[in-house]
C-alpha cells in the first residue's frame, strides 16, 4: 500500500514537472514573449479603433432615422452628389501636397541640423519641434489671427512692400493654400526627426568612400542618403498621409470649409452631413470613403518597403 502511494506521489510530481517545463518552455520562446507584451495593446486597439471601425460600418448601411437597413444606399445617395466628389478631390490634393512639402522641407531642414556640431544640436531640435508638439487646435488659432481680414499681421507686412491686401480665407485659391501651409508648419517637424534619425544611422564610411571617388554634394545624397532612407521615409509618408486625410481640426477652425465647401476634405464634410445636418450614416458612409483610398497607398508603399527589405 505505502509503495502504491509513493508512486502516486512520484507520478503526480513528474506530471507537475512536465507542466512546469512545458510553461518554461513556451514563455522561453520569443513569439510567446513577444505575444504577451503586446496584448495589451492589441486589447487597446481592438477597444478604441476595431469596434468603432465596424461600428461605423454598421452606421452606413442604415438611413438617416436608423431604423431600417439600406445597404449601399447611402453611398449610392453620395456618389449621385458633386459636392462628394468636389470634397474627394480636394482630400486628394490637400493630403498629397501637404505630405509632399512636409517630406521635403523635414528632409532639408534634417540635414542643416545634422550638420550642426553635436552640442548645439539639442537646442534646434527642441525649437524646431515646438510646432509638432503645440495642440493643433491651439496653434491654428493664432494662424486663424494671422489670416484676419482686418488685423492680419501677413497683409500688414505685404503693405509694406506695397502688395495686397488678400483675402486669405475668404478666396478659395487662398484659402486651399492657407490650410496647406497651417498643415505643413504643424507636420513637417515629424518627418525632420525621423529623417534626422535615419541620418545618424547612415555610416559616415558610405561618405569617405564617395569622396575619395569624387562625388559631390548632390551625389552623395542621390547615391547614399536617399537609397539609405527610403524605407523611413515611405514609411512616414505613409503614416503622414493617413493623419493628414484625416484631419479636422485645421479645416475646420480655419475656413469650416468654406467659402462655398471650397475646402471642405472628408473629416470636415462628414462632420457637416453627419452632425450638423443629423444624418449620422450619412457621415460615417462619407468618412468610410477613405479607407479603399488609404488602402490603395498602404499597399503600395508596403510593397515597395517588403521588396526592398527582400533585396537586402
Amino acid at each position: 500500500m505505502a509503495d502504491v502511494v509513493v508512486q502516486h506521489a512520484r507520478a503526480a510530481r513528474t506530471t507537475s514537472a512536465r507542466k512546469g517545463g512545458s510553461l518554461h518552455n513556451a514563455l522561453r520562446r520569443k513569439s510567446t514573449v513577444a505575444f504577451f507584451l503586446t496584448l495589451p495593446l492589441i486589447l487597446l486597439i481592438a477597444l478604441f479603433v476595431l469596434y468603432p471601425a465596424l461600428f461605423s460600418i454598421h452606421l452606413a448601411s442604415l438611413n438617416k432615422s436608423m431604423q431600417k437597413f439600406v445597404g449601399f444606399g447611402n453611398f449610392t445617395f453620395l456618389f449621385k452628389r458633386e459636392t462628394f466628389w468636389m470634397v474627394v478631390k480636394q482630400s486628394c490634393i490637400f493630403a498629397v501636397t501637404a505630405v509632399f512639402f512636409k517630406a521635403l522641407i523635414g528632409f532639408i531642414v534634417a540635414h542643416f541640423v545634422h550638420n550642426i556640431p553635436a552640442k548645439g544640436q539639442r537646442k534646434w531640435r527642441g525649437m524646431l519641434l515646438v510646432p509638432w508638439v503645440i495642440p493643433p487646435a491651439m496653434s491654428t488659432l493664432a494662424w486663424l489671427w494671422l489670416f484676419d481680414p482686418s488685423y492680419s499681421a501677413f497683409n500688414y507686412t505685404l503693405s509694406l512692400f506695397g502688395i495686397g491686401p488678400i483675402n486669405w480665407l475668404g478666396d478659395a485659391a487662398w484659402a486651399r493654400f492657407s490650410v496647406i501651409l497651417v498643415n505643413v508648419w504643424y507636420g513637417a517637424p515629424f518627418f525632420l526627426i525621423m529623417y534626422l534619425a535615419a541620418l545618424k544611422s547612415v555610416p559616415d564610411q558610405l561618405y569617405e568612400a564617395a569622396a575619395i571617388d569624387g562625388a559631390n554634394w548632390w551625389q552623395k545624397i542621390w547615391f547614399i542618403t536617399l537609397p539609405m532612407m527610403r524605407n523611413i521615409i515611405a514609411i512616414t509618408t505613409l503614416f503622414s498621409l493617413i493623419v493628414t486625410f484625416a484631419n479636422f481640426d485645421i479645416v475646420r477652425i480655419l475656413t469650416s470649409g468654406g467659402p462655398l465647401d471650397q475646402t471642405q476634405i472628408f473629416a470636415t464634410y462628414a462632420f457637416r452631413v453627419g452632425i450638423e445636418s443629423n444624418d449620422i450614416p450619412l457621415g460615417a458612409s462619407v468618412s468610410l470613403f477613405m479607407v479603399p483610398i488609404l488602402a490603395v497607398a498602404a499597399i503600395f508603399i508596403l510593397r515597395d518597403v517588403n521588396k526592398r527589405g527582400n533585396e537586402s
